[in-house]
């Protein structure tokens, strides 16, 4: 019994460092196919099939006897959810992963607890006491853990490993001189905006999530819904964009199939899986924390994968993320404490006026 309380205790939280890790790989990969000139669309439209193939029979097997009834409600959520979140979600990231580079996008992503925090706070999806303890927490920990990503990008420092040749994000934002610098600028700009689109989009969408699963709670059907749902939707965009051109949807190469196949089954399929499920365990906010994580699994990746040096700014920066995290955590960890420990008195107090 004791050992089933802490697997569901700390299941979230393995599930979301498994997510970090996915989105950590999938940036590298969608990086290197989109710089050999994959279609975005199709890339999405490839993704969201072999998804929907993936978690199709595990949803129809897995939920056939506890499926709830597909209303017209259920549909629209779908819909939304769909254009929201693997459509519209990853198009601008991909356009932020083209135009700038991915440990800027990664960082860029860090706004997410910021952002998540004041619009769940705006639809009063999340309660926050300025001067408690719990209150203080979440908002020291969100911004700890943006500062520390700022550094992770910004603040180099010197090389405490290897020293080969390897260039920051800001060092790669071209110079205004020139018609080519001009060009390379508004691209960057775009890029920054795309990222920034990116993130309030998902902050929107994990809010949207946790109403969908409240009233369609079989987790998998919903997600393999989704899935077929964005599949056609992106289908049809890509089809609509690029009618005079079928040779965009012929995959060239290693790198543009494994991309494919590990975004639609990996990322699309177990990725969005496990979103799904911690957002309906803790809430968008709790969700929102571990975001700071995939950038460190980026940093990881350049050192041991991609030989790129550890720098004292990586050092740095991955603990005020990690601190940060913590912090966050424990806000939300004090407030389930304290409203945990409430509710006895609550129930007292509505017997009493009952008696009376």
């Amino acid at each position: 019994m004791w050992s089933a309380r802490c697997m569901e205790q700390w299941a979230p939280t393995a599930a979301m460092v498994a997510t970090n890790v996915v989105i950590a790989v999938m940036n590298a990969l969608i990086k290197q196919a989109l710089s050999q000139g994959m279609n975005r669309l199709v890339l999405i439209t490839f993704r969201q099939m072999l998804a929907t193939l993936f978690l199709g029979p595990i949803a129809y097997f897995k939920e056939r006897k506890m499926r709830p009834k597909f209303t017209t409600e259920i549909f629209v959520y779908t819909f939304l959810s769909g254009i929201l979140g693997p459509v519209l979600l990853q198009y601008t990231l991909f356009v932020g992963l083209d135009y700038t580079t991915a440990t800027f996008a990664a960082t860029f992503g860090n706004l997410l607890p910021v952002v998540t925090f004041l619009i769940s706070l705006a639809f009063r999806f999340e309660a926050l006491e300025v001067r408690s303890r719990s209150g203080s927490a979440k908002i020291s920990g969100t911004l700890i853990s943006l500062g520390g990503a700022m550094m992770l990008t910004f603040y180099k420092g010197s090389a405490l490993t290897h020293t080969t040749t390897s260039l920051s994000p800001s060092s790669m934002a071209p110079s205004s001189s020139g018609s080519s610098g001009e060009h390379g600028t508004v691209r960057w700009v775009l890029g920054s905006v795309s990222m920034l689109a990116n993130v309030v989009g998902f902050a929107l969408w994990l809010l949207l999530q946790r109403k969908f699963t409240r009233k369609y709670p079989a987790v998998y059907s919903a997600t393999a819904f989704m899935s077929l749902f964005s599949f056609v939707q992106a289908g049809a965009l890509a089809l609509s964009v690029q009618r005079s051109s079928l040779a965009v949807w012929a995959l060239r190469g290693t790198v543009e199939i494994a991309t494919v196949v590990y975004c639609g089954i990996v990322a699309s399929g177990i990725g969005y899986l496990l979103l799904t499920y911690c957002v309906e365990k803790r809430g968008p906010v709790f969700t929102a924390a571990f975001s700071p994580l995939a950038q460190i699994f980026v940093a990881g990746i350049d050192l041991f994968i991609l030989h790129e040096p550890l720098y004292l700014g990586s050092v740095l920066g991955s603990v005020l993320v990690i601190l940060g995290l913590y912090l966050v955590l424990w806000g939300k960890k004090e407030e389930v404490a304290a409203e945990a420990a409430a509710q006895p008195a609550q129930v007292a107090e509505v017997e009493q006026q009952e008696k009376s």
